[in-house]
C-alpha cells in the first residue's frame, strides 16, 4: 500500500470490528495513529498488541462533541496536523417502528448521525487551516436501501450518506475529501446492539457464515479504508460499497 506511511489518522470506534481492524492495518502501513473509544480495556489491549506502531489512545463517547473534540486535539498536539479522520462509531438496535423503542431511536440518532458530525465539526478548522484532509465515515448499504425492522437505523445512515456528500461539496476548495465505506453484512460485535432476541440470533446465525458468501470480515472493511487513504490527493473515493457475494440487499 502506497501513500498512507506516516499519515495521522485518528480513528473513532476503534475498540473492536471494524475499527479494531483497520487500527492495525493502518499501523501495518505505517500511520501515526489516534485511537478512540468508550472501552479503555480495549483500547489499551489493541495498543500493546501493537509494539511497534505509533498508536496513541482516548477514551471518547463520540455522541459528545467535547470527548471527540479532546481525542482531535490530542492529534493536533502530538503531531501538529490530521491526515484522516475516521468516523466508525455506530449501533444498531433493529426494532420494527410499532415498537416505539424512543430511547433506542434517540441512541442511533446521538451516535450514527451526531458522532458523525462531532467527528467533522472538531476536525474542519484544522483541515481548513491545512488546506488538506480526508474524512472518513462508515455507512452501510443501510444507507442506500431501507429494509423492514430497520427504519430508524437506515434513516441514520442515510443521513450519513447525505452529510458526507455535502462535506465534499462544501470543502473540495480547502482539498479536503471524503469517503463513505457503505458495507453488507459484517462479522463484528454490532449485533449485541440489537435487543429484539430473535433479530439478534437471526443477525448472529449470518455472522458465523462468513466462509459461505453471506458475511464479510472485518479487515475485509479496513482494506477498503486503507484503499480510499492510498490514493492521491488528487482522487477523491465519494463511495465504496461493499457486500458479500451471496447477500441479497
Amino acid at each position: 500500500m502506497t501513500n498512507i506511511e506516516g499519515k495521522v489518522v485518528v480513528i473513532m470506534g476503534a475498540s473492536s470490528g471494524i475499527g479494531e481492524a483497520t487500527t492495525k492495518k493502518l499501523a501495518q502501513e505505517g500511520a501515526k495513529l489516534v485511537i478512540a473509544a468508550r472501552r479503555e480495556d480495549r483500547l489499551k489491549s489493541l495498543v500493546d498488541s501493537l509494539p511497534s506502531a505509533e498508536v496513541s489512545y482516548a477514551v471518547a463517547d463520540v455522541s459528545k462533541k467535547e470527548d471527540v473534540q479532546a481525542v482531535v486535539d490530542l492529534a493536533v498536539e502530538k503531531y501538529g496536523r490530521i491526515d484522516v479522520l475516521y468516523n466508525n462509531a455506530g449501533v444498531m438496535p433493529t426494532a420494527p417502528l410499532s415498537d416505539t423503542r424512543f430511547d433506542e431511536w434517540r441512541q442511533m440518532l446521538d451516535i450514527n448521525i451526531m458522532g458523525v458530525l462531532n467527528g467533522i465539526a472538531a476536525v474542519l478548522p484544522v483541515m481548513r487551516k491545512q488546506k488538506s484532509g480526508h474524512i472518513i465515515s462508515t455507512d452501510s448499504v443501510a444507507g442506500h436501501i431501507v429494509y423492514p425492522g430497520s427504519a430508524v437505523y437506515c434513516g441514520t445512515k442515510f443521513a450519513v450518506r447525505a452529510i458526507m456528500e455535502g462535506l465534499r461539496q462544501e470543502e473540495r476548495e480547502n482539498n479536503i475529501r471524503s469517503t463513505i465505506v457503505s458495507p453488507g453484512a459484517v462479522t463484528t460485535e454490532l449485533y449485541k446492539t440489537i435487543n429484539v432476541p430473535e433479530d439478534r440470533k437471526w443477525v448472529e446465525d449470518l455472522m458465523s457464515k462468513g466462509g459461505e458468501g453471506l458475511s464479510l470480515k472485518a479487515s475485509d472493511i479496513a482494506d477498503a479504508v486503507a484503499y480510499a487513504i492510498s490514493t492521491p490527493e488528487t482522487i477523491a473515493v465519494s463511495e465504496i460499497l461493499i457486500r458479500p457475494t451471496k447477500q441479497v440487499i
